[in-house]
């Protein structure tokens, strides 16, 4: 872990008020993310990243049930700041994020040069001459032609959209990026160039990246640590290496092994069975029923994260 601990989540809970019940979204979520490090958030669809990552920036729609935790940013819990205090000092200004379909993110009507300079002109004062010509130095950093500037979303690739996106969370220079799925529906030469961009900026401006995906193998090229999602809950967290290496979670492991691998024959392996109802999950390990492991106290009591340099919500390792 590095020495200077940029992010750190205590007990995060957002529940939804729906039609069928309460759905527990995000229960209990702790995570830490020191300076100019990457954490990759893995799981299934579903299993609350991007509503954890909406949490984090208090991106919240009208049916919030419940809404709880302590957010530390440099050592300030920000939930105790007000809305309007948090819009102005923290969302975008410090925070920004980098959202799933770059193409819905956009303004179909606006230039895209315009809309990467509104942060600029709202949280640094700047006058809408000094933004477009910040503008164009992040185009130059990213990867965009200097005259894509005056063009529209809808002229650009879903690459080059991407990259705008990109451009438009890294404007007002954030502490913290959180990137949904920024490769998700490119072609896999794009995706190799927009995550080899990423590292580069990572390194050239000292930004630490929350990275939430579902591609296990593109993620390792970032990843300095790793959690894994799983129904609302982190289930484990570590160095990427070690992880990757070995992996402990009955869960990590199924996913580890339902990558197809390059060098070896082994064939890739499934999860079966669905994941339980965020509306009303098992009182136990919430893995249990899809679990290989599975014994009398996975079903009866809640697992607790074990910390010897690496954190499993699992019994075997109690």
């Amino acid at each position: 872990m590095a020495e200077t601990t940029v992010l750190r989540v205590e007990d995060l809970i957002l529940y939804f008020r729906t039609t069928k019940g309460v759905v527990q979204a995000v229960d209990g979520v702790n995570l830490e993310l020191g300076a100019n490090q990457a954490i990759v958030i893995i799981g299934e669809s579903g299993c609350g990243k991007t509503s954890m990552a909406r949490a984090i920036l208090r991106l919240l729609p009208r049916n919030v049930y419940r809404y709880s935790g302590k957010i530390f940013l440099d050592g300030t819990n920000v939930m105790e700041l007000s809305e309007e205090e948090f819009r102005q000092q923290i969302r975008w200004a410090r925070i920004s994020m980098v959202p799933q379909a770059a193409m819905n993110a956009l303004n179909p009507v606006l230039r895209v040069g315009d809309q990467v300079a509104e942060p600029a002109i709202v949280h640094k004062g700047l006058s809408r001459k000094e933004a477009m010509e910040q503008v164009i130095q992040m185009f130059q950093m990213v990867g965009v032609p200097e005259d894509f500037v005056t063009r529209y979303a809808f002229e650009l690739s879903g690459g080059m959209r991407q990259r705008v996106a990109i451009a438009m969370a890294l404007i007002t220079a954030p502490e913290l990026v959180i990137l949904d799925e920024p490769t998700s529906a490119l072609d896999v030469l794009t995706q190799a160039n927009i995550m080899n961009m990423l590292k580069s900026i990572k390194w050239n401006l000292g930004v630490s990246y929350i990275l939430i995906t579902h591609d296990i193998s593109t993620s390792s090229e970032l990843a300095d640590r790793v959690a894994v999602m799983y129904a609302g809950q982190i289930v484990e967290t570590g160095d990427a290496w070690r992880f990757f290496e070995s992996p402990l979670h009955p869960y990590s492991k199924k996913l580890m092994d339902s990558v197809p691998r390059l060098r070896t024959d082994m064939e890739p392996d499934f999860i079966v069975g669905q994941p339980p109802s965020l509306l009303s999950p098992p009182k136990g390990c919430r893995f249990a029923e899809r679990c290989p492991d599975r014994f009398g106290r996975c079903d009866e009591d809640p697992p607790m994260l074990t910390r010897n340099g690496r954190q499993v919500r699992c019994w075997l390792y109690a």
